[in-house]
């Protein structure tokens, strides 16, 4: 693999939001993930899925987390870290807490499902055992106006 270094064509929130450019074009809701290793290597790519497969937990964190884990061939990501264009919802922040990922770069917030900042917090919990860093706003514009540009879309 590649090693990552901060430019368009290998930065991993770029890479992430290509993935969900490419959801965009497949008509699935556009957040696209990436994983990557404790020394930025990429490990792991996905975006949505969710109407291809009829599958409701084929979010792009999700798909990005079990790449990843395949790969390393451990359940744990220790020292990796989650790109997402989207803040994870419950489901996501529960299996980023899960494979205890060691730092959470995401986009824009999602006031109405996300679990990071808003709704749930599940960090916060009490049952929490693992919180990643955090680390949000990242490309928060683009990735805002990607997700409001399908959904104007998909009301017309």
């Amino acid at each position: 693999m590649k090693k990552t270094t901060i430019n368009n064509l290998s930065d991993p929130m770029n890479i992430a939001f290509m993935e969900a450019k490419k959801a965009f074009k497949k008509n699935e809701v556009p957040v696209g993930a990436v994983v990557t290793d404790i020394n930025g290597d990429i490990l792991a790519k996905a975006y949505n899925l969710v109407e291809s497969k009829q599958d409701p937990t084929a979010h792009a964190e999700i798909l990005a987390i079990k790449k990843a884990t395949i790969i390393l061939k451990n359940k744990y990501l220790i020292g990796c870290s989650l790109y997402v264009t989207l803040e994870p919802c419950p489901m996501c922040a529960a299996a980023i807490q899960y494979s205890k990922i060691s730092k959470l770069f995401f986009g824009c917030e999602d006031g109405k499902n996300g679990a990071i900042n808003n709704g749930v917090k599940i960090f916060n919990q009490k049952f929490c055992n693992h919180k990643p860093e955090i680390y949000d706003g990242i490309r928060a514009t683009e990735c805002s106006d990607l997700l409001k540009n399908f959904f104007r879309l998909k009301r017309k």
